[in-house]
């Protein structure tokens, strides 16, 4: 039987591919910043045993979460490369690639969950689909997504109103969607990387952050916060994303079993993150923290309109992709 090895001649090379007369076989290399516990952990982890078993051991997957690749700037240049076979994150993240991409973050878009799937389903969402042809010009594609909850605000004292944070540093993730977001909430948009975190909160350098309760809860932050504010701002959904050379390298065969794979992972997050945030939010009360709902005062509207003006204000290309992802049914 003929054999010929093809390995890419980068350093830490994402993929090695070896084809025989029978088949093309792809070890990937899969980064995030997700802490274990976390949805998109377990997604990741069960997805690189799904696609193991859809194609027979043809294409493995080797999962490197926390942040063990580099952050999420470094995660993204690596697989634009190549370095790094695939990864995940917010789709913002791709948003220096191609800035519109960052839309699909947008705060208050989303109807529900099953709406943010839809709507960010690489197969047949047209606003996604325009979006992918210019990633895929810059090398990066992508081919899936994870929804892992609703994003709320930890604070280390009550927040109702955007007037309980006017003037406060407060954690916006390193992407210009969030610090505009952030702007939107009448904080100080304070960027801070994930894996520093829990550091920034305990030492005053932000009051407060946003995340899903699963990242507040596997992050341990009840230690250095207080308070959760039920805002249910953004409906967290990530990109997964893959080098284009990379993905071509992959028979048909193989790409329509990845895909599948990633679909049914996608469906099973977010059915996760439904089941999980009941439990969540009395295991968080259980840790000593004071949930904040509209039954308390919170007042949703008010950080609904502060954060739409400001996006528009912002990003005025994103309003017919707006207009677009919300007509999704």
């Amino acid at each position: 039987m003929l054999h010929r090895t093809i390995i890419n001649a980068l350093t830490g090379a994402a993929v090695a591919l070896v084809m025989t007369s029978a088949a093309l076989s792809a070890e990937l290399r899969y980064a995030h910043v997700g802490a274990e516990g976390d949805i998109q952990t377990i997604y990741a982890a069960e997805a690189a045993k799904g696609i193991a078993a859809a194609t027979n051991n043809e294409v493995t997957v080797t999962v490197y979460p926390a942040s063990q690749l580099g952050g999420v700037a470094e995660m993204v240049d690596g697989v634009k490369m190549g370095s790094i076979s695939m990864g995940h994150h917010d789709f913002a993240s791709l948003a220096r690639l191609v800035p519109e991409v960052a839309v699909f973050n947008a705060p208050f878009i989303y109807r529900d969950g099953a709406h943010a799937l839809a709507s960010t389903d690489p197969a047949t969402s047209p606003a996604l689909q325009a979006i992918n042809e210019k990633l895929v010009a810059q090398g990066v594609r992508i081919i899936g997504r994870i929804y892992r909850g609703d994003r709320q605000i930890s604070s280390n004292f009550p927040v109702k109103t955007p007037a309980d944070l006017a003037g406060k540093p407060f954690r916006a993730v390193p992407l210009e969607l969030w610090v505009s977001m952030v702007k939107g909430f009448g904080a100080i948009p304070t960027p801070v990387e994930v894996a520093e975190l829990p550091t920034a909160l305990m030492t005053g350098v932000v009051v407060g952050q946003e995340n899903p309760l699963t990242m507040i809860a596997s992050n341990n932050l009840n230690e250095v916060q207080s308070h959760i504010s039920m805002t249910g701002h953004m409906r967290a959904v990530l990109a997964v994303f893959v080098n284009e050379e990379v993905w071509q390298g992959l028979t048909e065969a193989q790409r329509a079993s990845i895909t599948k794979v990633l679909d049914d992972e996608a469906k099973k997050s977010l059915q996760m993150a439904q089941d999980g945030e009941v439990k969540l939010v009395e295991e968080l009360k259980g840790r000593g923290m004071t949930i904040i709902t509209e039954a308390d005062g919170l007042d949703i509207a008010a950080f609904r309109d502060g954060v739409n003006k400001q996006i528009a204000q912002d990003f005025p290309n994103f309003t017919p992709l707006i207009e677009q992802i919300q007509a999704i049914k």
